[in-house]
């Protein structure tokens, strides 16, 4: 595969498909975004999280969303293998 092609495991997700990642509730005394964060970034492909977080911020929900020991998502994953991927997504959604 030449280096300037993207591998694609597995099949396209759609708009709608992702968007169901909003319909997540938390259990706990986690905050409805944060818990929206964390399953969508357990589900999905780094491409798809990208695609994830502008539904996110149309629906109005919050990139700082906390846990009940006052974690937000970056907090949560900052030491994960692929987090800075992820932390460089959120950091551009803040604008």
């Amino acid at each position: 595969m030449r280096k300037d092609k993207k591998q694609v495991i597995g099949d396209e997700i759609s708009d709608e498909q992702i968007k169901l990642f909003l319909d997540f509730e938390p259990v706990d005394a986690t905050s409805p975004s944060l818990h929206k964060l964390i399953k969508a970034y357990r589900g999905l492909r780094i491409d798809d999280f990208e695609r994830f977080l502008v539904f996110f911020l149309a629906a109005g929900l919050d990139l700082d969303g906390k846990d009940e020991h006052g974690q937000t998502f970056v907090d949560l994953i900052k030491d994960q293998r692929n987090a800075a991927d992820y932390i460089e997504l959120i950091n551009n959604a803040r604008g």
